[in-house]
């Protein structure tokens, strides 16, 4: 089966294009051109993925971003804004969007998005047998991959789709360094330059709900000069 994405833009145009182009590649689309209308949309249906304008009628797209992630809408969200502020997108990766693009964008960029986000929650959604391991128990923290559960020290811990993702990757393979250029290509399934800037907002935003002190990280550590790196386990 075909799988289904959710335009919500208002400017028509860009609605058509993308249209247009996503189905030259097999996806149904459906287009919403007001906040409102878009949210309800997402909540009647399972749709694959969402690409939402920022700047919206009637409700904005960080609030429609908003009340899907408060709703536990876990399908991908890809933000499209013509903010130029580093604030705004840093606010949308931080209430759930799961990628960004800034107007104006190249379609060729746009479908090597959509692409990378849709193999990513494929690949989320295989069946339990096909992702190993199961469970990840490193220093106090404890990651159920079956149920994509966190917990530290035995308090859980609320992580976006985009966020449970990245600490997996690192916990599955401690010890070892990763530069942010590697870590956009490995998980988020694409590697453009002058986009690493994404992958340390999420990693701050990582650190604040699963370390005790974030300037002095005990899970994920920077390399400076290199990038980061999961903590092997502690002796004894």
């Amino acid at each position: 089966m075909s799988q289904q994405i959710l335009i919500v833009e208002d400017d028509r145009d860009i609605a058509r294009l993308i249209t247009l182009h996503l189905e030259d590649l097999s996806y149904r689309v459906e287009h919403r051109d007001r906040g409102d209308h878009g949210l309800a949309a997402a909540l009647e249906k399972a749709f694959d993925l969402v690409i939402l304008d920022l700047m919206l009628p009637e409700m904005d797209g960080l609030e429609v971003c908003r009340r899907l992630r408060s709703a536990s809408r876990l399908m991908p969200i890809l933000m499209l804004t013509a903010k130029s502020s580093e604030l705004d997108r840093v606010v949308g990766l931080e209430i759930g969007a799961d990628d960004y693009l800034t107007k104006p964008f190249s379609v060729k960029e746009l479908m090597a998005r959509v692409k990378a986000l849709l193999r990513r929650a494929s690949i989320v959604h295989q069946p339990e047998t096909l992702q190993a391991p199961t469970g990840i128990s490193i220093n106090g923290l404890n990651i159920d991959t079956a149920r994509r559960q966190v917990e530290i020290e035995g308090r859980p811990v609320q992580l976006t789709a985009r966020e449970f993702e990245l600490l997996l990757y690192f916990a599955k393979n401690p010890g070892r360094v990763y530069s942010r250029t590697q870590l956009l290509d490995q998980v988020w399934g694409y590697g453009h330059d002058g986009y690493e800037h994404t992958v340390n907002s999420h990693i701050n935003r990582l650190r604040k709900k699963i370390e005790q002190d974030p300037a002095n990280a005990r899970y994920i550590q920077t390399v400076w000069g290199v990038g980061y790196r999961f903590a092997e386990p502690e002796q004894g």
